[in-house]
C-alpha cells in the first residue's frame, strides 16, 4: 500500500446507515478517529434524520436525501469550526442517524389493578393491556434529553420508561372517564385516542410522540368475573324455576354416566321421575301434580277450586267483630257498624286501618255529591 492509499484511508467518503435491526432508534456513525472529507457523500434514507454533533454541541440536521458535504450545507458546523471563505479541509464530527419511522413493537400493561368507583358495582379493580407506536418528531431534542452519547440507542432502553408513563395516564384516564364498567368496551377507542394526545403532549419536550395507542382489553379480577358470569347466566335464564329443572336434568345425566352402578342408576331414575312430573306440570297446568293419579278413561280433570277469600275483622265500639266475609260487609254498612272511619284488618295487613283507606273496601262507601249552591 502506497503513502497516498494510507492517506485516503484516513478519510470517510460515504456516510450512511442501513438498519437491519428494526429496533434501533439512534445510531452513531463509527468514525473510529477518521476524519470526514469535504465533498463526502451523506445518504439519509426515508425514515431517517442525520444530526451532526461537534464537540458535544448539536450542529446541522439533514432530512432524507443525498448530500455532498460542503461548507455551504454545513452552516452551523462551519460557524462552530470557525471556517471562513469556504475552508474545505477534512474535519472531525459525530454523525447520528435518528429513525423517524413508526416503532410499533411497544407493549404496555398494568402490573397492579387500577381501583375505580363504579356507579353500579361500587369499588372495582380493573386490569388493562395493549400496544402503542412511538415516533421521533425532534431528533435534536431526543439526543439532548434521552440519548446523550449512546452509540446505539434501541427501543428496549426506553420501553420501561414509556410504560410507566403510559400506565400512569391509563389509570388517570379511566378514573376521569366516568364510564360504567360494563360500557368501557364501547368507549375503548375514544379513551385510547385521548391517551395518545395526552402522552404526546407529555413527551413532546423529549422529541417523541405517541401517534397510535391501542387498548386491547380491560378486565376484572377472575373472582369478580365468575360472579358476573353467574349474574349474566341468571339474566339469560330468567325463570329460576326452569333453571332448577335444568340443573336437575343435568344431575340426571351425570348420575347416568356415573360408573358406580346401581346407586347412581337408582338416584338417576328417581330424579328423572320427579323432574318428568314437574316438566309435565309446566307444559300442562291441568295435569295431576304431586303424585296424583290421572283419572281412568281419559276423563277431563276439573280446574282447581278458586282461592278462599280471607275474612275481615272490624273494630266496633272498642270490640273486635269478625271474622266477616266480604259479601257480608254491605249489611254491616247498612247497620252502621262499618263506616269509612271504622278500623279494619285482614291477614297480610301490617296494622288496623280506616276502611276508607283500604282500596278493596272503598266501593262500600259511595261519594255523596256536594250540596247545591243557593238559589238567587
Amino acid at each position: 500500500m502506497g503513502f497516498m492509499d494510507k492517506v485516503r484511508g484516513q478519510f470517510v467518503d460515504i456516510i450512511e446507515f442501513l438498519d437491519e435491526s428494526r429496533d434501533t432508534i439512534v445510531w452513531r456513525f463509527p468514525r473510529q478517529g477518521n476524519e470526514i472529507k469535504m465533498g463526502a457523500q451523506l445518504v439519509v434514507r426515508e425514515g431517517q434524520t442525520a444530526v451532526f454533533v461537534n464537540e458535544g454541541q448539536i450542529a446541522d440536521t439533514f432530512t432524507p436525501g443525498t448530500y455532498t458535504l460542503e461548507t455551504q450545507n454545513l452552516p452551523i458546523l462551519s460557524t462552530l469550526k470557525g471556517w471562513k471563505y469556504g475552508f474545505n479541509s477534512p474535519f472531525k464530527a459525530e454523525v447520528y442517524f435518528v429513525g423517524t419511522r413508526l416503532y410499533t413493537d411497544f407493549k404496555w400493561g398494568t402490573k397492579n389493578p387500577i381501583t375505580l368507583r363504579d356507579a353500579e358495582f361500587g369499588m372495582v379493580r380493573l386490569r388493562a393491556f395493549g400496544t402503542y407506536a412511538l415516533q421521533v418528531t425532534d431528533a435534536a431534542a431526543l439526543l439532548r434529553e434521552l440519548v446523550g452519547t449512546d452509540p446505539q440507542f434501541r427501543t428496549d432502553e426506553v420501553s420501561e420508561f414509556l410504560r410507566q408513563n403510559v400506565v400512569s395516564q391509563v389509570a388517570t384516564s379511566l378514573g376521569n372517564a366516568n364510564i360504567p364498567m360494563l360500557d368501557l368496551a364501547a368507549h375503548q377507542d375514544t379513551i385510547a385516542s385521548n391517551l395518545a394526545e395526552t402522552l404526546t403532549g407529555n413527551l413532546r419536550s423529549m422529541g417523541v410522540s405517541i401517534p397510535r395507542f391501542v387498548i386491547e382489553n380491560v378486565s376484572l379480577p377472575p373472582e369478580v368475573e365468575k360472579v358476573l358470569d353467574k349474574r349474566t347466566s341468571m339474566g339469560v335464564l330468567g325463570n329460576l324455576d326452569q333453571y332448577t329443572k335444568f340443573q336437575a336434568a343435568e344431575a340426571i345425566e351425570d348420575a347416568a354416566q356415573n360408573p358406580g352402578g346401581g346407586a347412581g342408576a337408582g338416584v338417576g331414575l328417581g330424579m328423572g321421575m320427579a323432574v318428568g312430573q314437574q316438566m309435565a306440570g309446566a307444559l300442562n297446568p291441568n295435569a295431576p301434580q304431586g303424585g296424583q293419579s290421572a283419572p281412568q278413561g281419559g276423563a277431563p280433570v276439573p280446574p282447581p277450586l278458586p282461592p278462599t277469600e280471607k275474612p275481615w275483622y272490624l273494630a266496633v265500639g272498642g270490640q273486635q267483630v269478625g271474622p266477616v266475609g266480604l259479601g257480608d260487609l254491605p249489611a254491616k254498612v247498612s247497620a252502621g257498624d262499618l263506616t269509612p272511619a271504622t278500623l279494619v284488618w285482614q291477614e297480610g295487613m301490617a296494622a288496623w286501618t280506616a276502611a276508607v283507606e283500604v282500596q278493596a273496601l272503598r266501593h262500600l262507601f259511595p261519594v255523596a255529591p256536594p250540596p247545591l249552591p243557593p238559589q238567587a
